[in-house]
């Protein structure tokens, strides 16, 4: 539970809209806001040794993913990575058309918009439909921008098996003399606390992550970029993160991102195999207490954190303000999109209909839910309904 001043207690299930930063990372973010405040493009020492410790944090971020330091482009957050993905790749290529999932985050929907792009559908458990996506790839296709884990249902995409097929693909193109180029790129904003982030065993050529999903600062992110791959810088000033991303760096958020990284993926499959027993017990009671509901998503490849589920009937909001007021802080959806009052594009995308999707709630867990935080909130909920 999470503590508040205006009610005792707090029951937070919506970490998938953010997280809590960790005592570690706020030790080691401290001394570079006072002390060591110094603009790291400047030639005096002290200077100098806050640029070390932004060297530093990228390499460590690089060793985390497996990749070269030269490759790790600090962004203010997961939004603007998957922006300077998008913007950068594709502003290079106008004639080309990228290629992305139609449960993908808005960062990534909306600049897709600005060029040729196609929509890969999923199956009703909102996985990548494979051959569906096979189907999509042209001559003229330079990006694919696949979400890792998605953020409303949990379920998660084989992006091994999308890497075989565009290096498949690749071979074909040489073959034919096209020398356009291909690009995976994914998403990970939610999978740094369960899923294995290294890189080369994705198989992807761009990753976007956010601090503030991973007990890390808000306005905290990376964009990896192999070295195979070009992009196009989309801030321009003073040349600052490689020319990539002008501007003086954020270096407590680069030490606050690369120490929350670190620790999450060190705790990776405790984190995991403690939020599966959770999740277990989540979803057995929704079934012994609310035998109505329905739970979306994969049940074999989804993150341990999420429950997403239906209540046939009921408003969502309704129930939301209602759990609310008895302190327990839940979500219909993506956070980002909340204010806008639509249907959620997942679940429209997995073939529900409007009244569906405004019955469904997400609920994510963390490190400080507790099962009695689950029994509770199943409780609670039931008794709204019944009310």
């Amino acid at each position: 539970m999470v503590k508040n001043t205006h009610q005792a207690k707090l029951i937070y299930l919506d970490y998938a809209a953010t997280t809590p930063v960790d005592s570690r990372v706020i030790a080691a973010m401290e001394p570079y806001y006072n002390k060591l405040f110094y603009n790291p493009s400047a030639n005096y020492q002290p200077a100098q040794q806050v640029k070390a410790a932004l060297n530093s944090a990228r390499a460590d971020v690089a060793m985390t993913l497996g990749v070269k330091p030269s490759e790790v482009i600090f962004t203010a957050g997961g939004t603007e990575a998957n922006n300077l993905a998008i913007y950068g790749v594709m502003s290079q290529f106008p004639a080309a058309n990228l290629i992305v999932s139609a449960i993908e985050h808005e960062s990534i929907l909306v600049p897709a918009e600005r060029y040729n792009h196609k929509l890969v559908p999923v199956h009703q458990d909102g996985t990548i439909d494979v051959e569906a996506l096979a189907e999509l790839i042209d001559d003229q296709t330079v990006m694919l921008s696949i979400i890792y884990a998605n953020n409303e249902i949990g379920t998660i995409q084989p992006l091994q098996t999308i890497s075989r097929l565009i290096s498949d693909v690749r071979r074909v193109r040489q073959t034919k003399g096209n020398k356009l180029p291909l690009y995976l790129h994914s998403d990970a904003c939610q999978a740094g606390d369960y899923l294995d982030l290294h890189v080369a065993r994705l198989g992807v050529d761009l990753m976007s992550l956010n601090g503030s999903k991973i007990y890390g600062p808000k306005q905290s992110g990376v964009l990896y970029v192999s070295r195979r791959a070009t992009i196009l810088p989309q801030i321009l000033g003073g040349g600052q993160e490689m020319g990539y991303r002008s501007g003086t760096e954020n270096v407590t958020g680069a030490i606050g991102f690369s120490v929350a990284l670190k620790l999450a993926q060190e705790n990776c499959k405790q984190n995991s195999y403690k939020m599966k027993r959770l999740q277990k017990i989540f979803i057995d009671e929704i079934k012994r207490l609310l035998p109505n509901a329905l739970i979306n998503g994969s049940m074999s490849h989804r993150l341990p954190n999420n429950v997403h589920i239906t209540l046939p009937g009921l408003d969502n909001e309704r129930l939301l303000y209602q759990l609310d007021e008895k302190g327990i802080l839940a979500a219909s959806g993506s956070a980002c999109s909340a204010s806008k009052q639509q249907p959620s594009h997942v679940l429209t995308a997995l073939g529900c209909s409007d009244s569906y999707a405004r019955s469904s709630l997400r609920f994510s867990m963390g490190r400080y839910t507790s099962s009695s935080d689950i029994l509770k909130t199943v409780k609670v909920l039931k008794s709204l309904i019944n009310n």
